[in-house]
C-alpha cells in the first residue's frame, strides 16, 4: 500500500464525490486540489469556476488563491464575480453546481459557522465571515464540506449560522424559500460523513483506513449513526501520482 498523508486522503475522498459534468465552485487550498484531481481522474467533463469570474479554468498549475492569475488561464469565460454568482443562481446551471466549502463549526444538520465563536456581540474569536459561502450554501445543487474532525468543530449547535445546511430538518430549506441544494458530504481527516435522505441528520458514511467508528464518534459533541459506515479505500498509486505529479508537483498545497 502506498504511503499518503491525511491531506492527500481528504483530497482524493472529495474528488471521488465529484461527478462527470459537475460545475465545481471552489476556493483556495485543498478544495481547489480536490477539484483538479477529480477532473484528471474520474470527472474529465467537470468544469471548475471561481468567485473571481474564471469559469471552466484549465488549471495546468495549482493557483495559490482564487485571485491568482493562473485561475484565468484557458478559461471558457473570463468574467467577474457577478458572472460566477449568476452561474450558481441560474435555474438551469445552478442545479449542476457542487460547492466545496469549509467552516469553523458544523452541526448535525450541516449548518456552518464561519463568523464567530461565542456570543456574536462579544465573541471569543471573530472570523472573516461568510464571503460568498452563504450564497453557495443557499443556491447550488449540493455542497461538500471540509472539516478537521474535532469536538470543538462538530458541535450540537453552531454559535452563529453563517451558511445554511439542512437547517433543523426535512422541508425547512423549502419552507424559507431555498430552491434546491443542501450538504451531501463532509470530508474530514478521519472520515466521510453523509446526511440521511429522510431525517437530514448527519451519519457516518465511511471510515478512513485505520480509524474506527468509536474514535470518530469520540471527536464529536453529538452522536451519529455509525451502523452504515464502510471502510474508505485508500488512494491508489495512480490517484496519488496524479495528485502529486500533475495537480501539485510544487507541493504548494500538499506540503
Amino acid at each position: 500500500m502506498a504511503e499518503y498523508s491525511h491531506r492527500e486522503m481528504m483530497a482524493i475522498a472529495a474528488a471521488r464525490q465529484i461527478e462527470d459534468g459537475d460545475l465545481v465552485f471552489c476556493g483556495t487550498g485543498i478544495s481547489m486540489l480536490a477539484a483538479m484531481a477529480a477532473k484528471h481522474i474520474s470527472a474529465p467533463n467537470s468544469a471548475i469556476f471561481f468567485e473571481t469570474g474564471a469559469i471552466d479554468s484549465r488549471l495546468e498549475e495549482v493557483p495559490l488563491a482564487v485571485a491568482d492569475s493562473r485561475v484565468m488561464y484557458g478559461t471558457t469565460v473570463n468574467g467577474s464575480l457577478a458572472d460566477a454568482f449568476a452561474t450558481m443562481q441560474n435555474r438551469h446551471t445552478g442545479q449542476r453546481v457542487v460547492g466545496i466549502m469549509g467552516a469553523a463549526q458544523i452541526d448535525r444538520f450541516g449548518n456552518l459557522n464561519s463568523t464567530a465563536i461565542g456570543d456574536y456581540h462579544m465573541p471569543k474569536v471573530r472570523f472573516s465571515g461568510s464571503g460568498g459561502a452563504c450564497d453557495v450554501a443557499s443556491f447550488v445543487g449540493r455542497t461538500i464540506i471540509f472539516m478537521q474532525h474535532e469536538k470543538r468543530k462538530f458541535v450540537r449547535q453552531v454559535d452563529y449560522l453563517t451558511s445554511p445546511g439542512w437547517l433543523d430538518g426535512p422541508g425547512r430549506r423549502e419552507k424559507i424559500g431555498l430552491p434546491r441544494g443542501g450538504p451531501s458530504a463532509v470530508i474530514t481527516n478521519m472520515a466521510i460523513m453523509g446526511f440521511d435522505a429522510d431525517s437530514k441528520e448527519m451519519f457516518l458514511k465511511g471510515c478512513f483506513p485505520g480509524i474506527s467508528p468509536l474514535k470518530i464518534q469520540a471527536h464529536m459533541e453529538f452522536e451519529v449513526d455509525t451502523s452504515k459506515a464502510i471502510d474508505v479505500e485508500p488512494p491508489s498509486k495512480d490517484e496519488l501520482r496524479i495528485l502529486r505529479e500533475v495537480c501539485d508537483p510544487q507541493r504548494l498545497i500538499l506540503a
